[in-house]
């Protein structure tokens, strides 16, 4: 978890954080979820995490002495985002034994918090989507965040699937590029806002099967945190179909629907925005009826 700066805010910020957004939309889309992150003793308290258990979302928290905190500022349809401090690693801790049949798990840092022994903790037999753009982050108190290159790593040779985003990527990042970084068979979903993006399986050949998907019309308040709940709802459509791990998926409608739920999460702040999933079928049934 992490504390966004927010003036509007009593406390003078918010819970954010991509586990916080991928785990809110994942059971308010209907699954059950759980979710393990790592707080400071001030996040720990955050009247936010009781929004998550109400919603139905099983919590274990890891405490920490520090976590990240970065102020988020929309310009121009996009976040410019400043770390005020970049926080401290996540250690692994066992889970209850239920959550090991989980048949998806997700990776979702901010920080570059989860350290590659992560992987390792995720059973074999489980699907596991990873937010890259969480470990593509150079961090340094009061400055501006920057890009990290992406390169290989035990989270990415291990995801099924991962998203990112255009925005974290240098200019000139190719599809060729990212592909030569990936497991073959991994599936990569590059977002790029009210641009779409496109979904691509990794071969040892290079990209191939790309998807291009377009963005769903929105009324954008606050882009905080919408890839995170674009990943969660694709996760969640794919596991919707109840294909096997080795099948190809997702498909361009659980890429239209994914839209749909990242659309209605840049509506509302922070995580007032993460979509029911009765939300996400009516913002779909709005869009065929005007086509």
């Amino acid at each position: 978890m992490c504390r966004d700066i927010d003036r509007n805010d009593p406390r003078g910020w918010r819970l954010g954080g991509g586990v916080a957004y991928a785990a809110l939309t994942s059971a308010r889309l209907g699954y059950r979820s759980a979710a393990v992150f790592g707080a400071d003793k001030i996040a720990a308290g955050a009247a936010e995490i009781d929004v998550l258990r109400s919603a139905g979302v099983d919590v274990q928290i890891v405490p920490l002495r520090q976590g990240p905190i970065f102020q988020n500022v929309e310009k121009d349809h996009r976040r410019v985002q400043t770390c005020v401090e970049p926080g401290e690693p996540v250690p692994v801790v066992d889970v209850p034994e239920a959550w090991q049949a989980a048949p998806a798990w997700m990776v979702v840092p901010v920080s570059n918090e989860t350290g590659p022994e992560w992987a390792a903790a995720i059973p074999p037999d489980a699907r596991l989507a990873l937010g890259w753009q969480g470990l593509l982050r150079t961090l340094v108190a009061g400055t501006e965040t920057g890009r990290k290159p992406p390169s290989r790593g035990p989270l990415v040779d291990r995801a099924n699937l991962i998203g990112a985003s255009r925005g974290d990527l240098a200019p000139g990042t190719s599809l060729d590029d990212l592909s030569a970084l990936l497991r073959p068979g991994t599936r990569l979903v590059l977002t790029q806002g009210i641009h779409g993006g496109v979904m691509f399986e990794a071969t040892s050949h290079g990209p191939a099967g790309e998807i291009a998907y377009d963005s769903v019309p929105s009324r954008q308040v606050d882009s905080t945190g919408a890839g995170d709940v674009f990943l969660a709802a694709l996760v969640a459509a794919w596991l919707d179909r109840s294909a096997p791990t080795d099948q190809p998926g997702p498909t361009p409608d659980d890429l239209r629907w994914a839209a749909a739920a990242g659309a209605l999460a840049v509506e509302a702040i922070g995580l007032a925005g993460v979509p029911a999933r009765t939300a996400v079928v009516a913002r779909l049934a709005d869009l065929d009826h005007e086509g």
